[in-house]
């Protein structure tokens, strides 16, 4: 026998001996998951160095007290991560895995651009996370933009679902293809017909998880790095987000009373988009104006631009019909219209759609398919059934009764406490309101102050790419919070208000 047989003998009982320190038989844990820890730590630690032997399974399974059986175990699921290495006849040894050894990588040098934090934030992850503008609290009043999804007729819904999945077939349980549930792109058509003045195919409607995912698909299409971008100013903070860190050149256009006007700045550059609201202008409420329509269309036209219309609650109206869709006006194929499913439904459906003029539909099929492998089958079958059979439009009908009274009642409750001192600013449609401060009020500090009290009042200036032109307000939403609970809730606002005026 040669003099290392001895000496690889005298090293496993020690070792042997030390896993019985650590082995706790009385302990709760599975033997094997407490020996594989054991072992699995020791190794990564460095405290069983490479080319350190393990006990044979017999000997370590005796000295813990423990089935032979589980030693083999724990050791073939070492061998099977790389921790240890066997040899026929030799025995079981800890593996050579110190990082620093592995071949063919530069262990030493790190990144020089993101410092010495290999998780940094890339530039733009860091720019949209300082400019978020999403909050934690998504319920209750006065978040503005949420609808009550308690009036939701969720047992119908439910009725439906059940139906539906008794008889569901393979390819619905699989991924989606060709823009999305042809039915329900071909009952979309009628109701965006009918009820928004829409002009299309169901083709030419694509199937997505929201807005946010049409906005992320059409920047991936359409637009390059630098390519320029019309937002409105003040607008929607998420569409600024994502075609920010998109790498495009946003300029921000005022807005009127008649909506996105150009005619306020030296617009030199032709943008790639041009993003807008007419319907219903977020957050200030103001409709567009034909004339302006007409204009922004022949100017899209003239220039090759893409009109991305924004129609994200046009819905609920009050005193009048739903006014037509910009699209609907456009003779020249340059409007891609955005329509979501989160007002009128839940959001948490997360299903809303796009319509694309008929040159891009089997480029934005394909895109769809290729970049998010799309599914949501079972719920757009759901949805196309709900639409069919008439409760999508009755649903409709009935929420814009209940919030046209809680808009009215929010509207009384702020006349109460502050009469016509504090101006309402968009009050005819959609399921919020602004509130309008003084200029030298600070309307973020209130926001917060409001907050600590439990009550959301989103900052106007919040929504203002230039801040120092930005209007002071709040934007109230009245769609989930109750009528009768709104002269209370608003009674607190009123007292954090009156302490910053």
């Amino acid at each position: 026998m040669s003099t290392g047989a001895p000496l690889a003998c005298r090293r496993a009982a020690v070792l042997s001996d030390l896993l019985q320190q650590k082995f706790d038989p009385d302990t709760a844990e599975a033997n094997h998951r407490q020996l594989y820890r054991i072992l699995q730590q020791a190794i990564l630690s460095g405290e069983l160095p490479a080319g350190t032997q393990l006990p044979p399974t017999r000997l370590l399974a005796c000295d813990l007290g423990i089935a032979r059986n589980t030693v083999i175990q724990v050791y073939e699921q070492l061998g099977i991560e790389g921790y240890v290495h066997t040899g026929v006849g030799r025995g079981t040894f800890v593996a050579d895995t110190a990082p620093d050894r592995i071949a063919g990588f530069d262990l030493i040098t790190a990144p020089a651009r993101r410092g010495n934090d290999g998780g940094s934030l890339s530039c733009r992850g860091k720019v949209l996370l300082e400019n978020a503008g999403a909050g934690k609290r998504q319920w209750g009043g006065f978040v503005p933009g949420v609808p009550d999804v308690t009036q939701f007729p969720a047992r119908v819904w439910s009725r439906i679902e059940s139906r539906l999945w008794r008889r569901l077939s393979p390819e619905m349980m699989s991924y989606a293809s060709g823009g999305g549930y042809a039915p329900l792109r071909e009952v979309l058509v009628d109701y965006l017909r009918t009820a928004r003045g829409v002009r299309c195919d169901p083709r030419q409607v694509l199937i997505t998880t929201g807005t946010h995912h049409s906005l992320h698909l059409l920047t991936h299409l359409l637009a390059d790095f630098g390519d320029g971008v019309w937002l409105e100013e003040p607008g929607y903070w998420g569409a600024r987000s994502l075609l920010q860190i998109a790498g495009l050149d946003i300029t921000a256009v005022p807005v009127d009373e008649q909506g996105m006007n150009p005619g306020e700045l030296p617009l030199r550059r032709v943008p790639r988009f041009i993003f807008v609201s007419p319907s219903h202008q977020f957050p200030l409420g103001s409709v567009m104006s034909l004339a302006r329509r007409r204009e922004l269309l022949e100017y899209a036209k003239s220039t090759n631009a893409w009109i991305i219309e924004d129609d994200y609650d046009s819905e609920f109206r009050y005193g009048c019909r739903p006014l037509p869709s910009l699209q609907g006006l456009d003779d020249g194929g340059r409007v891609i219209y955005l329509g979501t499913l989160s007002k009128i439904m839940f959001p948490g459906l997360r299903l809303a759609y796009m319509v694309v003029p008929e040159n891009l539909v089997d480029g934005f099929a394909l895109g769809l398919m290729e970049l998010y492998r799309e599914g949501h089958l079972a719920p757009q079958a759901v949805l196309a059934e709900f639409i069919r059979e008439g409760h999508f439009a009755s649903h409709i009908r009935r929420m814009r009764t209940i919030y046209s009274e809680r808009r009215v009642t929010l509207i009384e409750a702020i006349h109460e406490h502050f009469g016509d001192a504090l101006p309402v600013i968009g009050s005819a449609a959609g399921l919020h309101l602004v509130l309008g401060l003084p200029g030298d009020v600070d309307d973020q500090a209130l926001s917060a102050r409001a907050l600590a009290h439990g009550i959301v009042a989103r900052p106007l200036s919040l929504y203002y790419c230039d801040k120092r032109q930005a209007r002071r307000g709040l934007v109230l939403g009245y769609g989930c919070v109750a009528r009768d609970e709104i002269p209370r809730e608003f009674a607190r606002l009123a007292t954090v208000i009156r302490e910053c005026l």
